[in-house]
């Protein structure tokens, strides 16, 4: 089974539930395992026009799946959840990116790992942070504690929507 970390974000059509429905369907994906799952962070978002808050999370789970058939059944997820893929960094329903797939370095056309932008994001690194070992080190970035040290913490808010209690029920 390989250790993968996932970002859950989501601003439109109840960003709560869409987070909870996304551990849902990802815990019911076969040879997948959720180990554990961040409190969900609210962040302004990135993008054009004038787009709603977003819900963000990250997931740990075990997989025996290929980093290709996890990024095939993440966005079938995304699909059947709504996702509509118009423009870039557009208001959406629900985005899943794998940030890290084991110690992997994945570089293709449709699948980079790790996610290349992660390091920047406070809104990836908190959530990443609250269930992962600050003395992790991400392929090809550094140190999990030196990333966050590095990504200020801005407006990211942590809230009181937790996926914690669904992912310990699976």
């Amino acid at each position: 089974m390989t250790p993968v970390y996932l970002a859950l974000g989501s601003n439109l059509d109840d960003p709560a539930m869409q987070l909870h429905a996304a551990l849902v369907e990802l815990a019911a994906l076969p040879h997948c395992r959720i180990v554990a799952a961040s409190s969900a962070y609210r962040s302004a978002a990135i993008g054009p026009g004038n787009q709603a808050d977003y819900l963000n999370a990250v997931l740990m789970l075990n997989t025996s799946l290929s980093a290709v058939e996890l990024l095939s059944a993440t966005q079938a997820i995304e699909i059947k959840r709504g996702r509509v893929r118009s423009e870039r960094w557009a208001a959406r329903t629900l985005d899943i990116d794998i940030l890290l797939f084991g110690d992997e370095i994945i570089n293709t056309t449709t699948l980079q790992v790790p996610h290349p932008r992660m390091a920047e994001r406070n809104f990836v690194l908190y959530p990443l942070a609250e269930i992962a070992n600050h003395k992790m080190v991400l392929p090809s970035m550094g140190v999990l504690g030196s990333l966050l040290a590095k990504c200020p913490r801005g407006d990211l808010v942590k809230t009181n929507v937790s996926l914690r209690n669904l992912a310990d029920s699976k």
